[in-house]
């Protein structure tokens, strides 16, 4: 059996120096050649005594570069100038454009500033190695040579990063690089086509054992340092890339500035902003949609805060904010502007990537408290962060894209040794794959699994297709292979033209069984429209029932029986018994939906109608642990109901989202059906409650706020199609009220059908005036409050105040609630000028 083997030189169990030749089919394949941050010796290029002693372009049939970072293609002048190679080179044309600057950029570094003139490439060198270099497209299929092709696919990451599928015959590597299966605000997430089935995926695994809180989170924290630090006269330093998160953080925080107007300048290191805006610029068909859609009206590179900066700026006294490269800290200006900052407590240092082993980064976010730096001493007493804005894929993007792709086996690459244990455990035991993590200069042989080409003609391949594929998503084709000895070719026939072929009678066996439905008499002319459009379009319906795919299935009439069907069917047609009996008898079963009494789960009862034994009924119980009052019902009923097809159809989703949204609010109902104003009932509801004044309507909103924290699923519709209750629930007579207001509202807003409807009546803009007013009121209170001796009046006081914080709360989180609609958002976004006010309470803004 053949073997593929594979061998990194740098980037095994380590991050950095990414270098991994493969050996597939007699072809030898270099994938990256980057050089490592954490030496400064020999050690930052990959070890190539490892693959010859000689000659290396007589043994190495191509290189492959994945992405411009130099941990990946920082080695590669030095191995083609200095070592020798002069095979082809190949990387997507973005990298084409931007690897050569980054090269120059570090060459400058470390023989200009640190004064290494040893062992170290040129700036010559860096320009004749790139005439070497091939640029491909996305999906292009590149013929090395006869029997090596090589393919690119998007892979996030940063501009131009590409996964490279590696074939020679029916063998084939996929390598993703660097790739992130999340978008971002100017990338979009990997690209694979589904189903790729490559023998080996070679895979990063930067972050094995991370699963990433929320983008929004994440970005809410990153704005509420930088805020906080400038706030108190601090100077905040990040050190970025040139390219790819820096932009995303760019746009983050100059859209912040701009909608705080804020007057703190904000830097980037001088030359590299406005290079990248012209990158962007030129491949602007790698960016997502919706900077390609406003690019020509708006650039969203031309940032309006932030300004080119100089090395004196960095003396100026009070706060200021710098993006500045690289982003390990391993040398240049980043480090510089550390060495000036890092011993003032009022400062902060905010890391938003990883950092390789030994650098000055990693040894900052670990804690350090004193470092020697160019043979000098500092004390280290700015406030450090590290915050993952990394563009790499966690352990989750890892085991989304080896379900994806589907390969035969896994071997992770750079990443640490005893992160790839943990993930290595869990990929074997979710996928029941073998996964390798050889160090470097470890060979791992894998056996690989030849695959025969096979020619299937078009109208056999259609006539398959035509039928409904099973759960697994695959479609089977049924036929004979025939082996051409002259051409070594396989052809596939269908059994008629195969019996034809060889001259024989075919014989087949047809199976039958009846069925009954409930209805006392079958609609065939209904019947036949629901078949034509749900699974043969090309049905014929005959006198006697009607014919599917040529007659290999027929649904009969049964004479004197006007409520019985008989299936007819081809046995080769077998597996798709279960799928025609279903279609015919599905309305002789029903589906309940409903919550269960004590814990926090649907029930789910299936009921055949057929029978009247209840061991006939099938019930499953869906557990719902975690569920909270910050709970989405809708993302939670979504997730559900995708996890559970077709347990439970699309069309039932609203009324799951009620049933989750009730079991959210169980426990605020008990308490809610305590009221004094008794129970209520969505039929006697009397409206003229809510138009009332005074206690008549703290009753009538009292009982609604019931109705809604109810179990039962039609209560919410029927509200829904009440809207002119909303009308009445203006009023904000007295806390009790408005709290009870806001509380209706925070309901109904975890209710998706509710949105378009709180939002036509203007309850954000109510909400964020209830807000703006409490805390004007709040600021006068708080010091009449310092100001009473007398006890009692004191305590009456601190209660309005806890009463008037809970209405504050309530109202954010039904602003909160609303933002999940996108288009409820964008209006919000448009229209909302009380930022300020949320920056005031929280610190954070509200509709990032």
């Amino acid at each position: 059996m053949p073997r593929i083997r594979i061998t990194p030189l740098g980037a095994g169990q380590d991050v950095g120096r990414s270098c991994i030749l493969v050996t597939i089919g007699g072809k030898n394949i270099m994938l990256d050649c980057g050089m490592h941050m954490g030496f400064t010796d020999e050690r930052r290029f990959p070890d190539f005594s490892y693959i010859s002693p000689g000659d290396l372009t007589s043994c190495i049939d191509c290189v492959i570069i994945s992405h411009f970072h130099l941990d990946h293609c920082g080695a590669l002048p030095y191995m083609t100038e200095m070592v020798g190679y002069s095979g082809p080179l190949y990387m997507t044309y973005p990298s084409k454009a931007i690897v050569p600057v980054l090269l120059e950029d570090f060459r400058k570094v470390v023989t200009e500033h640190r004064g290494e003139t040893s062992n170290f490439f040129t700036s010559q060198m860096i320009k004749d190695c790139m005439k070497k270099v091939t640029a491909v497209n996305l999906h292009e299929i590149v013929h090395v040579d006869d029997q090596l092709s090589i393919q690119a696919f998007y892979a996030g990451h940063v501009l131009g990063a590409a996964m490279f599928l590696v074939k020679v015959g029916s063998e084939s590597v996929l390598y993703t690089g660097d790739f992130n299966m999340t978008p971002d605000r100017h990338l979009e997430a990997a690209k694979v086509p589904p189903g790729l089935r490559p023998d080996i995926l070679i895979t990063e695994t930067t972050y094995a054992t991370t699963v990433r809180e929320s983008k929004r989170v994440r970005e809410r924290d990153f704005l509420n340092k930088v805020h906080e630090t400038v706030q108190g006269g601090g100077k905040v330093l990040i050190p970025v890339f040139a390219l790819g998160r820096a932009q995303e953080l760019c746009i983050l925080l100059d859209m912040y500035w701009e909608r705080l107007e804020l007057k703190v300048p904000i830097y980037f290191s001088a030359g590299l902003a406005s290079r990248a805006t012209e990158y962007y610029r030129l491949f602007i068909n790698w960016t997502n949609e919706k900077v390609k859609r406003t690019f020509v009206h708006r650039n969203i590179f031309d940032f309006k805060h932030i300004k080119p900066f100089r090395m004196e700026f960095a003396d100026i006294p009070g706060p200021m904010v710098l993006f500045s490269t690289p982003g390990m800290l391993h040398g240049g200006q980043s480090l510089k502007v550390f060495k000036k900052w890092c011993s003032d407590e009022r400062n902060a240092i905010i890391m938003p990537g990883y950092c390789t082993a030994g650098t000055v980064g990693a040894k900052v976010i670990a804690g350090a408290k004193k470092l020697e730096i160019d043979g000098k001493m500092h004390e280290i007493n700015l406030k450090v962060e590290y915050m993952s804005f990394s563009a790499h894929a966690d352990a989750k993007g890892i085991k989304q894209l080896i379900r994806d792709v589907e390969p035969n086996s896994v071997l992770f690459v750079h990443g640490e040794a005893q992160k790839m244990d943990i993930l290595k455990g869990e990929v074997e035991k979710e996928f029941g794959l073998n996964v390798y993590k050889p160090a470097n200069g470890e060979t791992v042989s894998i056996s690989s699994q030849p695959s025969i080409y096979v020619q299937v003609p078009e109208p056999l391949i259609r006539r398959s297709l035509a039928f409904i594929p099973p759960k697994d998503e695959t479609c089977p084709i049924e036929g004979f292979l025939f082996l051409d000895k002259q051409s070594n070719e396989l052809t596939m026939l269908s059994n008629e033209e195969a019996a034809k072929h060889l001259g024989v009678e075919l014989h087949s066996i047809c199976l039958s069984e009846i069925f009954c439905v409930s209805e006392p008499k079958i609609n065939w002319e209904e019947m036949a429209e629901i078949l034509k459009l749900n699974i043969d379009p090309e049905l014929q319906i005959k006198p006697d029932g009607i014919e599917l795919f040529d007659s290999e299935l027929i649904l009969a009439k049964v004479p004197e029986h006007s409520d019985r069907i008989e299936i007819i069917w081809d046995e080769c047609r077998e597996h798709f018994f279960s799928i025609m009996a279903s279609t015919v008898s599905n309305n002789k079963s029903k589906l309940e939906l409903s919550v269960h009494q004590v814990e926090p789960a649907i029930v789910v009862r299936y009921i055949d109608e057929r029978v009247n034994d209840n061991n006939s009924n099938q019930l499953k119980i869906i557990q719902l642990k975690g569920l909270g009052e910050r709970s989405n019902p809708n993302a939670v009923a979504r997730f559900v109901q995708d996890q559970c097809q077709p347990l439970i159809p699309i069309d039932r989703l609203s009324e799951l989202e009620q049933l989750i949204s009730s079991i959210i609010w169980r426990g605020r109902s008990s308490e809610i059906k305590a009221s004094s104003y008794g129970s209520a009932d969505i039929e006697k509801l009397d409206v003229k409650l809510l138009y009332d004044e005074g206690e008549s309507k703290n009753q009538g909103i009292s009982l609604l706020l019931q109705l809604v924290c109810e179990t039962s699923p039609s209560n919410l519709p029927k509200i829904v199609e009440n809207e002119p209750l909303m009308g009445a629930l203006d009023a904000r007579r007295n806390f009790d009220l408005a709290i009870q207001v806001g509380q209706l509202f925070h309901r109904l807003s975890q209710f998706s059908p509710f949105l378009p409807i709180l939002s036509r009546w203007k309850i954000g803009l109510l909400s964020l005036q209830l807000v703006e007013q409490e805390l004007r009121r709040s600021e006068v209170w708080r010091e009449k409050v310092k100001e009473l001796s007398d006890l009692n009046s004191r305590r009456n006081w601190e209660s309005a105040l806890i009463k008037q914080d809970l209405l504050i709360t309530v109202c954010l989180q039904i602003l909160l609630n609303m933002s999940e609609d996108l288009r409820i958002e964008n209006k919000m976004q448009r229209k909302v000028q009380y930022a300020d006010i949320f920056g005031a309470i929280l610190n954070i803004p509200i509709f990032v």
